[in-house]
């Protein structure tokens, strides 16, 4: 059965994009396409056809007038709501009118081009954090059926609820907001709120929280906080309170942008007013052109996005690529991240006399037969021998399941089964996971003990993590704390964070960074999506992470793979240090350059010898970009 909720959009619930949006998009990356199209077909004409200059020029000219337009139109728009991007508009903008100036059609049309994908990769970053927001909201946005005065049930959408009422929520249900029990038994998922594989069974005065599903039973709730007020509304809160902040990296690069774009307007005037040279102050413009330093970030950037979509890494935003570089520690959720997240059985125990076989195929053939997701968890072991023929079957909630095979008795739960089954059973074992009894007529087979298993690359993968400097490693589960010490203990970390809701997730990661760490985070459901936004890097299992966190993190591990971790951080290193490599290139470049339009070294053609070399600057920085193409780690 599934959960009840609104299948329509949500009232207020837009797309991720305009009209005007998606509109004002593709006619971007239709204009880029042509401009590109025009370059390689001018750049063709020169090569194959040199007597033809003026034709190529003329191509050059329309690719530089295509996306002139767009161009212009941003940085004039930058001028009224100043940002970084913004100001990255005004530089190119500048450089394209210098080139225009002096006749570079080429960088003219280079320029824009280069840092419209830039701008692509920036906006597609942006939805992923809107998605996380609204993913999230649409769990808040379902359907409830409340009571009436007279019992009667009214059903009505969930943000109309109040805190008092009472609703009724059946098997399969989304709870619509945080509650007491006030009557019934169930089984409810909480692994959207604290990735919990195991269902917590709940009663009269028990707490359940909006978001989580009702499996198994009939509940009565009473209301205690809805909205906003409620877990997975606090969730959605800090989620779009974290998309205001601006990184203090952000702002310092704003305010000296902005600072060097003043400084090359004042000293091309000067230029001009000193030695009243039309053809030196132009030289000196086209040379304060930052090209190589424009392009230094973006054409790094989107190598290593294609290294890692290579390796089965999902680079979301190209900042992070770098920031990556710079993380000290890690912090491992635990359910699904470096355990499978899917309870299997670990060992079986059968009584004195009973073969190990008859206690597993007595446990698989009722743990199939059984709609409880513990139970479940036993079905493949039927895989091992032959299905028995069951009758009569009777599933207890909360406690186990009974059925008939031949003419015996067959039973699997807790030891209170056994109890009412007036069967005698032995000592239970001491086990941080569900454990579960099995009965043949008046006899007890023994015991199996089920848990959520270590991913098989998961110790070499955290040993890796430590090779790499990242020796402060910490696991932070809304599991128990047994499950979770145990799952610690086998990969040698040491500290541990347990039964944690997603806001104490997000402190711990706070306080990580006020003690002064760089927290790389893992984690795979929305009780992790806080998490990923706190740290320094936020990083989500791919093939089985929700929406909500895939939509949270920064990178995304498509394969599943936790040695795929290492890889991140070396290639974001790679990236680093070939950025500053090529900063460096650019600002030297830049400096001797304008140093020699100022001296009048480059000759009465100046500004054209100036924008050769800025082409020339452009050209070095993206060719030491591409070098990162050749980066390979292959997983044995």
């Amino acid at each position: 059965m599934t959960a009840l909720s609104d299948e329509s959009n949500p009232a207020g619930e837009s797309a991720l994009l305009s009209g005007s949006e998606q509109l004002s998009l593709a006619t971007r990356l239709t204009v880029s396409l042509i401009a590109g199209g025009c370059l390689l077909v001018s750049g063709a004409i020169q090569l194959l056809q040199p007597a033809q200059h003026d034709v190529a020029e003329l191509v050059a000219g329309v690719a530089a007038l295509l996306v002139a337009v767009p161009a212009l139109r941003a940085a004039w728009h930058s001028l009224r709501q100043p940002d970084l991007h913004g100001i990255m508009d005004q530089l190119i903008a500048l450089a394209l009118l210098a080139a225009w100036a002096s006749g570079s059609l080429v960088t003219a049309a280079l320029l824009p081009l280069v840092m419209t994908v830039g701008h692509i990769l920036e906006e597609r970053s942006l939805l992923g954090s809107q998605e996380a927001i609204r993913a999230l909201s649409r769990l808040t946005q379902s359907k409830a059926r409340r009571l009436l005065a007279n019992r009667e049930v009214e059903e009505v959408s969930a943000q109309t609820l109040r805190v008092g009422d009472l609703i009724e929520v059946r098997a399969g249900d989304l709870i619509p907001a945080d509650g007491i029990v006030e009557s019934g038994l169930s089984s409810v998922d909480i692994a959207s709120i604290n990735g919990e594989t195991v269902p917590v069974e709940v009663q009269p005065g028990s707490d359940v929280l909006n978001g989580t599903i009702n499996l198994d039973g009939h509940l009565t709730i009473r209301i205690t906080r809805v909205g906003e007020q409620t877990t997975l509304g606090r969730v959605v809160a800090l989620l779009r309170e974290a998309e205001k902040a601006k990184p203090p990296i952000t702002r310092l690069l704003e305010r000296y942008a902005n600072r060097y774009l003043i400084l090359v307007l004042l000293l091309a005037a000067g230029t001009w007013f000193v030695s009243g040279n039309t053809t030196v102050m132009l030289a000196v413009l086209v040379a304060s052109c930052p090209a190589a330093l424009v392009l230094a970030v973006p054409a790094t950037s989107i190598a290593g996005i294609s290294v890692a979509s290579r390796h089965g890494i999902l680079v979301k935003g190209a900042a992070f690529l770098e920031s990556l570089a710079t993380v000290d520690s890690v912090a491992l959720d635990k359910t699904g991240t470096v355990t499978i997240g899917q309870l299997r059985l670990v060992e079986a125990r059968p009584e004195p006399g009973v073969a190990v076989d008859e206690l597993v195929e007595v446990a698989g053939n009722l743990g199939a037969a059984s709609s409880h997701p513990v139970s479940r968890a036993l079905a493949p072991l039927i895989k091992n021998g032959q299905p028995l023929a069951l009758e009569d079957i009777q599933e207890t909630r909360g406690l186990g399941v009974v059925a008939r095979n031949a003419q015996d008795t067959v039973a699997l739960g807790r030891p209170a089964l056994f109890e009412q089954l007036g069967i005698a059973i032995s000592q239970p074992p001491t086990h941080d996971g569900p454990i579960a009894g099995v009965a043949r007529g008046r006899r007890f087979l023994g015991w199996v003990l089920l848990a959520d298993e270590l991913r098989p690359e998961a110790r070499e993968a955290v040993a890796d993590l430590a090779r790499l400097g990242l020796r402060r490693q910490i696991l932070i589960t809304g599991d128990r704390s047994a499950a979770a010490h145990r799952v610690a203990e086998l990969l040698n970390v040491r500290d541990v964070y347990a039964e944690l809701l997603p806001e104490q997730k997000m402190q711990i990661i706070l306080d990580e960074v006020a003690s002064g760490h760089r927290p790389l985070v893992v984690g795979d459901g929305i009780n992790d999506a806080l998490a990923l936004k706190a740290g320094a890097v936020g990083i989500a299992m791919g093939g089985q992470g929700t929406d909500v966190a895939l939509a949270s993190a920064d990178l995304v591990l498509m394969t599943n793979d936790l040695r795929r971790l290492g890889t991140c951080i070396r290639l974001s290193r790679r990236c680093r240090r070939t950025i500053y490599a090529n900063v460096a290139i650019g600002l030297i470049w830049t400096i001797a350059v304008i140093a020699s339009a100022l001296k009048g070294w480059l000759g009465a053609n100046g500004a054209l010898l100036a924008a050769v070399l800025v082409n020339l600057s452009s050209i070095i920085v993206m060719f030491n970009a591409g070098r990162l193409l050749k980066f390979q780690e292959p997983l044995t």
